[in-house]
């Protein structure tokens, strides 16, 4: 017979009020406290509680106060990852990141969910699907990931959209719901903003 815990891993309907559960999002809230109460000056400090919170992190990676997870060991994120103020990751699945991933102020990636029919929500029942973000990418500010969702690699998502769907590699996308608008192709090369072009 499967654990709450196992059944949340796995996808399945699980009970959230779990006493396993409870005491997991309790030690992470304690971690992320702390973090979030550090002086602006303990940059090692803070780093290396996202070390212990986090199930995998790299070399440089910097996230900016405050920051808010469920349990934190579903979190794994790549190389030269920044995060800027405000992130919230509902990690209760996987949470995995790329390298050089940028995150804008007050993003949200949610794994978490609850059902549709109210009978099954009023006796607390949640299910989790994983979220994948590649190499490469910028997440604007009050971008919302819901879960299930995978972002390939190269990617843009524009500020303010609510991603439901997959978003393909090398692809500017936006909007709530959020959508592919163009392919991101070499000609992006020459300008660092619309029509605003790199001087040699």
């Amino acid at each position: 017979m499967l654990t709450e815990k196992q059944k949340m891993l796995a996808g399945k309907a699980y009970h959230a009020g779990d006493s396993e559960l409870s005491k997991e999002r309790l030690k992470a809230r304690e971690i992320v406290f702390e973090f979030n109460n550090l002086a602006p000056k303990f940059f090692k400090q803070r780093k290396d509680l996202l070390k212990r919170l986090f199930g995998k992190t790299e070399r440089m990676f910097y996230v900016e106060p405050p920051f808010r997870c469920d349990y934190g060991y579903n979190i794994e994120i790549g190389d030269n990852f920044y995060a800027n103020f405000n992130l919230v990751i509902l990690d209760c699945a996987k949470v995995s990141i790329g390298d050089n991933v940028f995150i804008a102020p007050n993003v949200a990636i949610y794994t978490a969910g609850h059902p549709l029919h109210a009978h099954l929500r009023d006796q607390h029942v949640e299910w989790a699907q994983p979220v994948t973000i590649g190499n490469s990418v910028w997440i604007g500010g009050n971008v919302v990931i819901n879960a299930g969702v995978k972002i390939g690699s190269n990617v843009v998502i524009g500020s303010g959209s609510v991603v439901t769907k997959d978003i393909p590699d090398n692809m500017l996308a936006f909007g709530n719901p959020c959508k592919v608008v163009r392919e991101i192709t070499d000609e992006d090369k020459e300008y660092y903003y619309k029509n605003f072009k790199i001087e040699e």
